[in-house]
């Protein structure tokens, strides 16, 4: 589930918000949550506490879904509560830094003096608070009862503790109770005001300041600083300021050692907690921060020419900590910058968003961010920044390869909204096998080597040169390029090594540091008997026939996928409406064949009786107006499906039938998570709808529960596919719950064989899955524990065994075409790299030449021509079109809004800057999907999706996956015709 605005802003503030929640108080007026999330909730308070109670809260409100009006709603039950700080931040009207950090100091001060405070006379000053409004008639009432039942004291502390959840401005309140009560030297205390009765040494209110600063220091903690990440990259703080209006200019604490984490003490106390200075000596203790990080001695090895200033690539396996020692380098380089006294800026690149987060917290910030600041930028950014502002204010930089090239293409252009490669000193790039045609850090690193180029050239006529960053690239594998033989082999780890522009590429033997998990292929035999599959087999035959189709392939196939495909692309362009609606359900049924082979029969009938439902959907007008056309070949289809429907749904019932690659799956299950003392084990499969079904099919099954199997699914975020993606949220939670133990089997698309920050495994499985020597390399490195296993499922016949051993082939061909690269002659290898480099940047040249041709192209619009895929009615002319942001083609003329009806977007509703999503449009008299209603700026715009449509252009019919292939330029929508 994509979160919207509001529970993205819930999520950003989710370490401030956990500490200004009274949750049992807020409960009672949500009726947004059902009565039992309420209870598992209280439940949550009762057993561990308010801390708890409100994680387990705030993962209800962002995660589920709510019936309209849910945020109003939860805004009304905080300040009925008293919440009314939780409420601003919720409502995206968080104070200024200055002020949020000094509300910090306050907080962190009355928890400093705790012990003092709760002597206090707690009626009297609990009457006055109440009157100013900083405690609620309930808090009045609760406080009062266990003053009662448990004492002064007792009371106190409940006291304090709802005071802090305030908004800003209790202090100051508070200070005034304190006086009218009678308790004018605690309020001088707080002030930090020189005290009447206590000796010489203490009159001086800096004593006061410098033991606050030692305290507070020693304090620090490393996990008030974890959960302080989250907020760091959304708001800085600013310099300290005085404690309160009129008190002298000495401020107690530096803002660095605050933030939400420092709420987390003893400020969210419950009635019977116990907060002492025993307890600050004990976070002194455990708080220190992370030591200086100590290299293994491969690791040092590996590190050494980077070190010195050099371009490497560091090639170890997966767990090997090629991360620790990017973090060790980081750290030196920043070291050596500054002792000459040059600035250094580091940059650390990633592909993936999810490693943006993963790589602050459990390395670069973890280790260098009490020394350096360090930011993460990425699509997944709560708060958006300029991301140049970023670069010049942090130390390090980590975030998506995309966003630095985004940025450097500004640059070029001239945009001021874009940074330089001459503005880092070293760039770190994670993964850096990708460094190839088409991908994100290639696009940079050809602009470094041109620039490098252009840098030999200025050096020559004895002009400046523009300085260029340090380049360490880290891989576990940077395999073969399929490769068929070593010379090949040798080519592909030359082009990588030119690429990055390194010197060398370092890796390592590790012996005892990497044990490889124990291999073995585990093969079940052939079915015997398919009668689902035959069934299906039977109707893409009458399928064939009505169509006259002759595939060259069996179906079941990716060559028959493939095959079908372009028997639809033609026919869409011959307007052979026959030919085309047969292909794209034959498609379908390729699909499910697939499934049944891999996956339970049950999953492939769903997934085709939602098709056809669907289909069916699409055919009935939500107006009520004219009704949809179904042509002969539809009504054939349909009523193919339906004559066949009951036969499936008979044989998916019978377990014999079932393919043997699931039933050898199980039996390894079992076999693993039996014999094993603690089995923690990952399945990578192909699809997104196998991952998926293979979970439920687990969960579902009482034997896996007897054995302690407890397991969860996790697919990709891109949303390129008919399955629901994962939000980096929602794969953060599952990653998570797994390495604390509450699942122990993912079931895992390709998404977790790279990087991710996946637990140590002990049983990996690669399930009727082979992809390259790269994949197998990182999804085998995930069995790093002890005693680890590594198996391949597949069905005898299927190939899949065959093309594991031809991987492992190209593995020994890509380890000794490293080994030959690091021992070629200096000479040599400088003249290959060098040519490898001309090549890419004349390439490069050609590239931009052509796509500046192209987009030279100045036709006039109204030569292209719209009609419906499906039905092929003409739908408007190009001139009819025009664009927003650069990329959102619409169409806004009230001819074509006759042509469409609205449906409703059953796919994740996306929120883009200053537009939106809604609903689908299609056509009116076919049901074909033509695109979505985009809102752009209150203004509803029917966004047009060139795929779904045959494109007549200088008298040519065509088909295009993407609006950039067609080589017209559309013009900008102007907001006033729409007025």
């Amino acid at each position: 589930m994509a979160l919207d605005q509001e529970k993205k802003t819930i999520d950003c503030f989710r370490n401030r918000l956990r500490n200004l929640i009274v949750v049992d108080q807020v409960l009672d007026n949500v009726g947004f949550l059902s009565k039992e999330q309420r209870e598992l909730i209280r439940a949550k308070l009762q057993n561990e506490g308010n801390l708890k109670a409100v994680d387990l809260f705030l993962s209800e409100v962002i995660n589920k879904n709510h019936p309209e009006g849910w945020f109003r709603e939860l805004l009304n039950a905080l300040e009925i509560a008293g919440c009314k700080q939780a409420a601003n931040y919720i409502e995206n009207k968080a104070p200024c830094p200055s002020l949020e950090a000094e509300n910090d100091i306050y907080i962190r001060l009355i928890d400093l003096l705790h012990l003092t405070l709760v002597g206090m006379k707690t009626r009297d000053v609990c009457f006055s608070c109440f009157q100013r409004c900083i405690l609620t008639k309930e808090d009045r009432q609760n406080i009062l009862a266990v003053v009662e039942q448990h004492g002064e004291i007792a009371g106190a502390r409940l006291l304090l503790s709802r005071l802090v959840k305030n908004e800003l401005g209790w202090f100051s309140q508070f200070l005034e109770a304190l006086e009218e009560t009678g308790h004018g030297d605690l309020a001088k205390e707080l002030r930090g005001d020189p005290l009447e009765d206590v000796g010489e040494e203490s009159n001086d209110p800096q004593t006061v300041k410098k033991e606050c600063e030692m305290t507070v220091e020693t304090a620090t903690t490393e996990r008030m600083e974890e959960n302080t990440e989250d907020y760091r990259s959304c708001r800085s703080l600013s310099p300290p300021l005085s404690l309160a209006s009129g008190s002298s200019e000495a401020s107690f604490l530096t803002t660095s050692d605050l933030g939400a984490g420092a709420l987390d003490s003893s400020m969210d106390c419950s009635m019977d907690s116990q907060v002492s200075m025993d307890v600050s000596s004990k976070l002194a203790i455990e708080g220190t921060r992370e030591k200086d990080i100590v290299l293994r001695d491969y690791q040092m090895e590996v590190a050494r020419p980077a070190l010195e200033g050099k371009n490497i690539i560091v090639c170890l396996p997966t767990g090997s900590g090629k991360t620790r020692v990017a973090v060790y380098i980081t750290k030196r380089h920043l070291e050596s910058r500054r002792r000459i006294g040059q600035p250094g800026k580091v940059v650390v690149l990633v592909n993936k968003i999810p490693l943006v987060e993963q790589h602050y917290r459990a390395e670069f910030g973890r280790f260098l961010k009490h020394q350096y600041s360090v930011e993460r930028v990425s699509g997944d950014s709560q708060l958006k920044i300029s991301f140049p502002k970023v670069v010049e204010n942090n130390d390090i930089i980590i975030c998506t390869a995309q966003i630095l090239e985004n940025s450097l293409a500004k640059a070029k252009k001239g945009d001021e909204d874009g940074v330089k490669l001459s503005q880092f000193t070293l760039m770190v790039i994670d993964e850096c096998h990708h460094t190839q045609k088409g991908e994100a850090y290639n696009h940079i690193m050809i602009r470094y080597l041109s620039q490098k180029h252009k840098n030999n050239k200025l050096r020559k006529e004895q002009k400046p040169m523009m300085p260029l960053p340090q380049i360490l690239g880290l891989t576990a594998s940077p395999g073969v390029g399929g490769a068929k033989n070593q010379q090949k082999a040798e080519e592909h780890i030359l082009k990588i090594c030119a690429n990055l522009d390194a010197i060398t590429i370092k890796t390592k033997t590790i012996g005892e540091e990497a044990k490889s998990p124990y291999k073995r292929i585990a093969s079940a035999q052939e079915r015997k008997e398919d009668p689902f599959g035959d069934v299906i087999k039977g109707i893409m035959d009458d399928i064939h026939t009505h169509a006259e189709l002759n595939p060259l392939c069996q179906p079941g196939t990716q060559n028959y996928e493939q095959w079908v495909v372009q028997k639809e692309q033609n026919a869409a362009k011959e307007d052979n409406q026959r030919v085309r609606v047969c292909a794209e359900h034959l498609r379908q049924y390729n699909e499910a064949l697939h499934q049944s082979n891999t996956i339970r029969m049950s999953d492939a009938f769903k997934f085709l009786n939602k098709y056809y439902e669907e289909e069916l959907r699409k055919k009935c007008n939500p107006d009520d107006e004219e009704p949809i056309q179904i042509t002969k070949t539809e009504r054939f289809l349909f009523s193919l499906f339906k004559a066949k429907k009951m036969r499936l749904e008979e044989l998916m019932k019978e377990p014999k039938y079932e393919n043997n690659a699931l039933a050898a799956l199980k039996a390894l299950i079992l076999k693993e998570f039996t014999t094993r003392e603690k089995a923690r084990g990952i399945i990578f499969t192909q699809t997104r709808l196998s991952a998926i079904a293979l979970s439920q099919w687990i969960q579902e099954n009482p034997k896996f529960e007897d054995v302690g199997v407890k397991a969860s699914h996790l697919i990709g975020g891109g949303d390129q596919s008919v399955v629901k993606p994962m939000t980096s949220a929602e794969q953060k939670n599952v990653l998570n719950k797994f390495r604390e133990g509450e699942i122990n089997l993912l079931i895992a698309t390709t998404v977790a064989e790279e990087g991710l920050d996946v637990a140590e495994c002990n049983v990996v499985v690669r399930y009727c899955l082979v992809t390259n020597e790269t994949a197998m390399i990182q999804a085998r490195g995930r069995g790093r524990a002890e005693d680890s296993s590594y198996t391949v499922v597949e069905e005898a016949g299927s190939g899949v065994a065959e093309r594991e051993s031809v991987n492992e082939y190209r593995e020994t061909m890509m380890s000794k075409a490293i080994a030959k690269v690091c021992t070629m002659r200096q000479e040599e290898y400088e003249r290959k790299i060098k040519e490898n480099q001309l090549q890419a940047i004349l390439e490069e040249r050609v590239k931009e030449k052509r796509k500046q041709q192209k987009g030279m192209v100045k036709e006039n619009p109204s030569k292209v021509k719209l009609s419906c895929r499906h039905c092929g009615k003409h739908v408007c002319s190009g001139e009819d079109i025009e664009i927003i942001e650069n990329m959102h083609h619409v169409n806004v003329t009230p001819a074509f809004r006759e042509l469409f009806t609205v449906r409703e977007n059953t796919t994740l509703q996306e929120r883009l800057l200053d537009y939106e999503a809604n609903g689908v449009i299609a056509c009116k008299s076919c049901g074909q999907r033509w695109g979505s209603i985009m809102l752009h700026k209150s203004i509803e715009c029917p966004c047009l999706h060139i795929k779904n449509f045959v494109v007549m252009y200088n008298s040519k019919k065509k088909v295009f996956s993407k609006w950039n292939e067609l080589a017209i330029r559309f013009p900008h929508l102007c907001l006033f015709q729409l007025l």
